[in-house]
């Protein structure tokens, strides 16, 4: 017996990203720690991103940027990568100082121009 598909789109199951929730202070040697959390993360949940709740961490200094660069080294070995949730506009300063560039939830990809934005066509551009 057969059956007839059901109109319409086929459901897809989306994989959801696992979350990492970091707070307080991180002293180092809670990093191998953190960072064997991130790799069990990426391999139970089969999600290609870890997403990094750094909203509870407190002040940006140093030792949060360190923390990050390994996990995301942790993540990217691992055959991930980790996104930021929540950080503030200090850590986000900092990042950018140190060249370290994170995707943080809620930005567009590099590759998207952000919605509403459109390309200017000058008179006389060839056509593409």
């Amino acid at each position: 017996m057969s059956s007839a598909t059901a109109p319409g789109l086929p459901h897809v199951d989306a994989v959801t990203p696992a979350v990492l929730v970091l707070s307080g202070p991180v002293s180092p040697r809670e990093v191998p720690r953190l960072c064997d959390e991130v790799r069990a993360l990426l391999e139970t949940t089969g999600a290609p991103v870890v997403v990094c709740d750094v909203g509870g961490l407190g002040p940006p200094g140093l030792a949060v940027v360190e923390l990050l660069a390994r996990l995301e080294l942790a993540a990217r070995r691992a055959g991930g990568r980790i996104r930021l949730r929540g950080p503030g506009p200090a850590l986000q300063a900092l990042l950018g100082l140190t060249g370290l560039g994170f995707e943080t939830e809620g930005q567009p990809e590099q590759r998207e121009p952000p919605p509403g934005v459109e390309e200017a066509v000058e008179p006389g551009d060839p056509a593409v």
